[in-house]
């Protein structure tokens, strides 16, 4: 029997261990490592369905020039001499790196080498920048280094956690599930603050639904509470501390009515914070991901610093990060304005240090282009040269129009990633990556551990592992001797030496006692340990890494959202990621089990704007603002407030075209950090009325022309939500090229009066595809009808199973894959009461729990029924 292989989930910034065991026909099993001390042994619904998306299907297997295969060494020696003509006609910043936080430190630090200090630039940022560079900017500003004062285990020894723009139960998982045990165990109080209802208030004694932007008046109003309440440590604040006054006077000078809060909750929370010294404040991208979202962390920092409650148990604000190696390119200094182990750019020693050790021929001098200047670069041409790794800007950077305009019009870009993207389909060259599970290095997760991630696969084809290539250009371009490395062990020793360089200098970041270590064996490692920590955390005694040694508290004006609503655009919209997606859906979307409890892009919507706009639920409606639209699903709802809505960001132009939210979101970004605001575009939203509905299903794919579609993947094929504006005359023929199938025999059903159709088409006395019309929101059982392709004869066409056979319903539980109707039935049937009792019942909410929310609710409603 194959042993299980010990590596790292390539997902969210929890960075959970996971045991791989190969199959021997290019899949595996995949389940928790019980030993890794990020989630032993728990793993969320995607990462349970990790084995589910190892299959070769949209892989990119062969460089491509002009969409042609091509040979490595053609692509290699055009990509090194395209930079190389950029550079030397036009200057070193005339080119740009555009990185990735799923790239591992190895391929990070080997591409922030060559940028930086052979090519001569800082124009090298990374998708970061839209994650955490807010909280990067924060932290510097109040302790001179970008450094996460806590650890996982201050969540459990909190009595207090305090959850900021953060839907921990959909976004982090595991991690909730160790707040929700601390809670059950201990009692800790759950506060989470954030203008929509999530799945994580489920678990909070408090929710606080803030006007969106106003959090820094908040956290200003929580500095007052603890200056008039005699709860500044004021030893701590004499001692570590400079800027208290001015801080407290600004806070004083800002008013928390814009918060919009109820007094009484108000009161409670300030009395809570106040009275509590073991408190973590937890907060990710409902902070970071605004345009003021710098000075929104540093306001959560002061009431830290001024109480001390930091770098001890249970105490300290906790960044979160969204990808799996975030913490990884900081350290590698992935972002513009930083150098590698956490050295900054604008110091010349720094710069003399690192130059010194890499024995390079130059190194920037100034900051380069973030994130948002990169591609307006790009799109103005001041970019000629642009490399994309592991990353798809084209839908995920806001405006994402013209993102993907910039790279498809800049005189050459070249994308390195695994499959074919909206980002990949702009560029000059392609080159094929290894995957997660073919290749092997570090990542870095949310509490500074330091975590392997191991090959069980072969790398496919000509897929290469993205240091290799970096280093092939490298060497093409003169520079061969220092990018010689044997393997990727070789790189991170390296790195790891250069770590001691900082050391030395002083920085908090210094892993040198692991350049000798067995790089193989390497088990997780929280860095670093040195006289600054006490229990792998900073600055309980202080010790900031500024000139003094002193943490700055920051005056902290609020500022609120810079696209401000108006008659034209009057809604809010907020962004953000689904329980069972993540990110652009190039991993999630191969495995049909995630595909089940969302399937297509969606509005929420509050009841009273739903009706006085004449959106009812499951219709379509158009969401536009200055930048762009987008045509989405309406789900109306008391999750959101009125004058709110909310979008998720996962959909693309291979799922659903109009689904597209970041070309509605404009790029304004936060000056001092450079991270865009996304969660506070100014929309309008109108009904859209098509002429028809429709759900499709099929054994193959399918690309509809309509003017709404969305795909997704079924265990049997894909199914599609469709909807057109003009109706089509002849269905059976609108089928038949719909799904590519003009010789199929079509059985079909229609309803003139009603206005509906129902098509199968079939081969050999079997469904191949099946298609139903409606002039409203299409009524059927979709899970069973799509798990009828295939099958013998056309039952399907009734649209729900016959009498005597069960349908599950929409899946809540993706872990174990239990649908809605299962859960009501047993609900129903064994007078289940608690989502305790559920699990007990059907196993739903036992593995990664993120939808236990879902069964709360379930039991809540039939208990209102039963009222």
């Amino acid at each position: 029997m194959t042993a299980p292989v010990r590596t790292t989930c390539p997902y969210c910034g929890v960075g959970c261990g996971v045991l791989v065991t190969p199959d021997g026909m290019s899949g595996a099993s995949v389940k928790g490592d019980p030993d890794h001390p990020a989630n032993f042994g728990r793993l969320c619904s995607k990462g349970t369905a990790l084995g589910e998306t190892l299959g070769l299907d949209q892989r990119i297997l062969t460089p491509l020039i002009a969409g042609k295969a091509a040979h490595w060494d053609t692509a290699l020696d055009l990509v090194a001499t395209r930079f190389a003509d950029a550079i030397r006609d036009h200057g070193p910043d005339s080119v740009a790196f555009y990185l990735s936080g799923q790239m591992l430190t190895e391929d990070y630090y080997v591409a922030n080498k060559l940028i930086k200090g052979y090519m001569g630039t800082a124009n090298v940022d990374t998708n970061s920048r839209l994650c955490m560079a807010s909280s990067v900017a924060g932290h510097k500003r109040a302790f001179g280094s970008d450094t996460v004062p806590g650890t996982y285990v201050d969540i459990e020894e909190a009595d207090l956690v305090v959850l900021v723009g953060s839907n921990l139960a959909w976004c982090h998982p595991v991690l909730y599930q160790r707040l929700i045990a601390a809670k059950q165990a201990r009692g800790t109080k759950v506060v989470v603050i954030d203008p929509r209802r999530t799945a994580t208030c489920d678990g909070a004694d408090l929710h606080l639904a803030l006007a969106p932007g106003s959090d820094a008046a908040l956290f200003n109003a929580v500095l007052v509470a603890l200056a008039d309440r005699d709860a500044i440590y004021q030893s701590y604040v004499a001692q570590h501390v400079s800027g208290f006054d001015d801080a407290l006077c600004a806070a004083r000078a800002s008013d928390p009515a814009i918060t919009r809060l109820a007094a009484d909750d108000l009161a409670l929370f300030l009395d809570w914070f106040v009275t509590t010294e073991r408190v973590v404040t937890i907060y990710s991208q409902g902070i970071n991901q605004s345009s003021s979202g710098t000075d929104k962390v540093n306001a959560i920092l002061n009431c830290h610093l001024a109480t001390g409650r930091i770098g001890r148990p249970g105490m300290g604000p906790f960044s979160v990060t969204g990808q799996p190696n975030a913490m990884g390119g900081r350290e590698v200094g992935g972002l513009a304005n930083t150098l590698a182990c956490h050295l900054e750019l604008d110091n010349p020693d720094h710069r003399n240090a690192v130059q010194n050790f890499w024995q390079s021929p130059t190194m920037p001098d100034q900051a380069g282009l973030k994130a948002v200047d990169l591609f307006q670069a790009a799109g103005d041409g001041r970019i000629k040269a642009l490399w994309i790794i592991h990353t798809n800007p084209a839908v995920s950077m806001p405006d994402a129009d013209a993102v993907a305009r910039a790279i498809a019009n800049c005189d050459f870009a070249v994308v390195s990633d695994v499959t074919q993207t909206d980002t990949t389909r702009c560029a000059d060259v392609i080159l094929p990556a290894t995957a997660w599970g073919e290749k092997s290095g570090t990542v870095t997760n949310s509490d500074r551990t330091i975590s392997r991630q191991r090959a069980f696969l072969p790398a496919p084809a000509q897929a290469r592992d993205d240091w290799r290539m970096i280093a092939a250009v490298a060497a093409r371009m003169g520079w061969g001797d220092a990018f010689d490395w044997p393997d990727a062990g070789a790189v991170f020793a390296e790195y790891a030496r250069l770590s001691g360089v900082a050391g030395a200098l002083g920085g908090d970041f210094d892993i040198s006692d692991l350049a000798q270590a067995d790089y193989d064996a390497l088990t997780p490692t929280r860095w670093p340990v040195n006289a600054r920590k006490t229990g792998g955390r900073f600055f309980a005694q202080g010790a900031f890494y500024t000139p003094d040694a002193r943490a700055r508290m920051l005056p902290i004006s609020p500022r609120l959202p810079v696209a401000r609503t108006a008659p034209r655009y009057p809604f809010r919209l907020n962004t953000g990621r689904v329980r069972d997606q993540w990110h652009t859906m190039t991993r999630t979307a191969l495995a049909p089990r995630l595909n089940q409890h969302i399937a297509e892009p969606f509005l929420e919507i509050h009841h009273a704007d739903a009706l006085a706009l004449g959106l009812a639920p499951a219709t379509l409606a158009r969401v536009q603002s200055a930048t762009g639209s987008a045509i989405l699903r309406v789900a109306v709802t008391d999750r959101v407030q009125m004058g709110q809505v909310f979008a998720p960001m996962h959909w693309t132009g291979d799922t659903a075209p109009t689904g597209l939210i970041d070309s509605v979101v404009p790029a304004n970004a936060d000056p001092i950090s450079g991270q865009p605001e996304s969660k506070a575009a100014a929309v309008a939203i109108t009904a859209l009325n098509p002429a028809w509905y429709g759900f499709a299903v099929s054994a193959g794919p399918l690309r509809p022309d309509t003017t709404y579609w969305a795909r997704a993947r079924h265990a049997g094929g894909w199914r599609c939500e469709l909807a057109g504006v003009a109706r089509p005359t002849d269905w059976e023929a609108y089928a038949r090229i719909l799904f590519d199938l003009p010789d199929a025999t079509c059985l079909s059903v229609a309803d003139q009066k009603r206005g509906t159709h129902r098509l199968a088409l079939m081969a050999e006395g079997r469904t191949l595809a099946a298609l139903f019309v409606a002039p409203d929101p299409v009524q059927l059982a979709r899970g069973h009808v799509a798990d009828q392709v295939g099958q013998p004869g056309a039952a399907l066409l009734a649209g729900r199973p016959g009498l005597g056979t069960a349908d599950p319903g929409p899946t809540v539980c993706a872990c174990l894959n239990i649908g809605l109707h299962t859960i009501t039935a047993a609900i129903a049937a064994q007078n289940l009461t608690s989502v305790a009792q559920i699990g007990a019942a059907l196993q739903a909410g036992t593995n990664c729990g993120s939808c236990r929310p879902e069964l709360a609710a379930l039991l809540t409603q039939r208990l209102e029924a039963a009222e």
